[in-house]
């Protein structure tokens, strides 16, 4: 059976990718398609859905900031937004019962505002991946959209302990020490390598400490392993590690999707009411849009983070699942519930991918903030005397800046997606800012003078330097550009699509080490 799973979640997701959707919108069809040959989910699976979405919360906190979690636009907005889309659901779902609804004629209220609450939150799992897959996780909209999450995440465990009625034990307060453990962990991690001993540590800390230790506490498995990535966030293997869970995460979250598509059979009732769910959908986009707009942002950081919150959350089944355990929901309530969750993600994905081309066509419809009254984390950027601009601030980007530092001076300005990161560049004297380059909004305001000669497209994510380079051929820009890629194929596309020069990082590393060597050595070797 275990073949068969893993062949309908390549064949359909290998499907879904050549018709331009995340694959996991092909694990979902996989998953439904063998539910409805008479598959189920079986112990394994479920086993390894749970582990990928434990180790994505731990590496989601390996890159979080807990200080962004005390601006009022993560906690106060995800708030707000809850409280609204829960009231604005509950009415809804009650307009359904006395329209005739016969799957919610017999629902008391309470179970209609179990299922309005349930309804009004968003999914992490899918936000992340689509997050990542553009590489936009710490974009101005990514790291609003995170928080967000979090927030939500937080919510889900106050209403699972109370919902249970099972409070933690005695001994829970024991956690409030876990950040005294910093120092050990933080040397058990320099200590650990780059190999496979680094993977394993990371899984250890994960499994082990984060989720075992709140789950042996009576707290929520998922919410230790957030919450320790989130003390181990400020090492500098932090990234190294995330990095390193990478292929194991998104491996163990493929059982995640199929798992959602395997969790009920379809049926007529449950497919006409999770259809009537969808039309609650728009709703929640609209009211994310509207809660973060009353924070001062910018018309495209408020819509592309609306987009990416835009669908329904898998915490919808763990809630419908216990309500259903507690005799609160009927069955097909279960049903509709895991169709709407799956039909949100395939309505959800095209429009996440395309979220730049959604607000071009959109963006007059509506009017950005004054540049006085924006949102410091979206205020106007100023590009000084630069003549050169870097994209992207990490070892590449950083090497280059130097460079051009030591051979013209000052002439350079760099882009940095992470304020953090930007601010630790300032901090050691080299003139960096923080922006989204992707954003169609930053060229608009960054290119107003004619002194920039270069631009090096060097972030780390080949779609975020095509979106660069798309976006500097729209305006016109006149000067050069130079872009790098980790594949040759990637340097054709970069070249076909107007960048002057493109270098291979692995290539070009290894002809910098050989020339380094030659400089600062100075080997007495002959030519033959």
């Amino acid at each position: 059976m275990d073949l068969v799973f893993i062949s309908a979640a390549f064949i359909v997701g290998y499907i879904a990718q050549k018709c331009h959707l995340p694959p996991l919108v092909g694990f979902l069809i996989a998953g439904f398609g063998l539910n409805l040959y008479g598959f189920e989910s079986n112990e394994t699976l479920a086993t390894l859905a749970d582990l990928g979405v434990t180790l994505m919360l731990f590496t989601i906190g390996l890159k979080l900031d807990i200080k962004s979690l005390l601006e009022k636009e993560i906690w106060a907005g995800a708030t707000i937004h809850n409280v609204l889309a829960t009231s604005i659901f509950t009415l809804a779902l009650i307009g359904f019962k006395y329209l005739g609804l016969t799957s919610l004629s017999e629902l008391p209220f309470t179970s209609l505002l179990l299922l309005g609450f349930a309804l009004s939150f968003s999914s992490t799992v899918f936000a992340v991946k689509s997050l990542q897959e553009k590489g936009e996780m710490n974009s101005t909209y990514g790291t609003l959209a995170i928080g967000i999450l979090v927030m939500q995440d937080i919510f889900a465990v106050i209403f699972l302990t109370a919902s249970t009625g099972k409070l933690p034990e005695w001994y829970a307060i024991s956690l409030f020490a876990l950040p005294l453990l910093r120092p050990l962990l933080f040397r058990l991690l320099d200590n650990a390598g780059h190999g496979e001993l680094l993977v394993l540590l990371g899984i250890f800390l994960a499994l082990v400490i984060g989720a075992g230790g709140f789950q042996l506490v009576g707290m929520k498995p998922d919410l230790g392993a957030l919450i320790l990535g989130m003390l181990l966030a400020k090492h500098s293997k932090a990234s190294e590690l995330s990095k390193a869970l990478f292929n194991l995460k998104e491996l163990f979250l493929v059982c995640f999707f199929l798992n959602i598509g395997l969790a009920e059979k379809p049926t007529l009732t449950g497919l006409l009411l999770a259809l009537l769910l969808m039309i609650l959908l728009p709703l929640k986009g609209a009211l994310y849009f509207w809660v973060l707009n009353q924070f001062h942002f910018r018309v495209r950081t408020s819509l592309l983070t609306s987009l990416s919150l835009f669908n329904f959350s898998e915490f919808g089944l763990i809630v419908g699942g216990l309500a259903f355990k507690l005799g609160w929901l009927p069955g097909d309530i279960l049903v509709a519930l895991a169709i709407a969750v799956s039909l949100s993600f395939l309505i959800a994905a095209p429009l996440s991918r395309k979220g730049n081309e959604v607000y071009q066509h959109s963006s007059s419809w509506f009017s950005d903030p004054q540049p006085e009254t924006l949102n410091l984390r979206d205020s106007v950027i100023n590009p000084g005397e630069a003549q050169v601009i870097i994209l992207g601030m990490g070892r590449i980007g950083t090497g280059a800046y130097d460079e051009f530092y030591s051979r013209y001076g000052d002439i350079c300005l760099g882009v940095e997606l992470r304020e953090e990161a930007a601010k630790q560049h300032q901090n050691e004297g080299r003139n960096v800012i923080s922006g989204d380059a992707t954003d169609p909004d930053f060229w608009a305001r960054i290119l107003h003078t004619g002194k920039v000669k270069l631009i090096l497209l060097a972030m780390p994510h080949h779609q975020a330097n095509q979106i660069a380079l798309a976006e500097l051929n729209k305006r016109q820009f006149t000067g050069q550009i130079a872009a790098i890629a980790e594949y040759s194929d990637q340097m054709d596309i970069l070249l076909q699509e107007g960048a002057h020069a493109a270098f291979n990082i692995y290539s070009e590393a290894g002809t910098g080490f050989a020339r380094h060597v030659c400089e600062h050595l100075q080997p007495t070797l002959t030519r033959h």
